[in-house]
């Protein structure tokens, strides 16, 4: 794990562009103010939302087997409930 660089409050104020199009770029950063550190820049992680099929088939093919009955009994189990318990589980 490589270690962050560290900048000062003022060096963050004062070349904040040049720091955020680094964090953008994936860099991340440890905040110091007086000679402590205070937090951290980070790159936010972006989710993907499209899984593309072969990648759906690869996850699958290392997926735990799912067991018919005991899917079907979960099912009975949830549409045999009360619609005005909210407790009954």
């Amino acid at each position: 794990m490589s270690v962050q660089p560290e900048i000062t409050q003022r060096d963050f104020r004062s070349r904040s562009k040049e720091i955020m199009d680094a964090v953008q770029a994936g860099q991340s950063f440890t905040v110091t103010r007086d000679g402590h550190q205070i937090g951290e820049l980070i790159p936010l992680r972006r989710r993907r939302r499209f899984v593309s099929r072969d990648e759906f088939a690869a996850m699958s093919r290392s997926a735990p087997d799912i067991s018919l009955d005991a899917f079907r009994a979960d099912q009975e189990a949830t549409a045999e409930q009360r619609a005005d318990d909210s407790y009954g589980r």
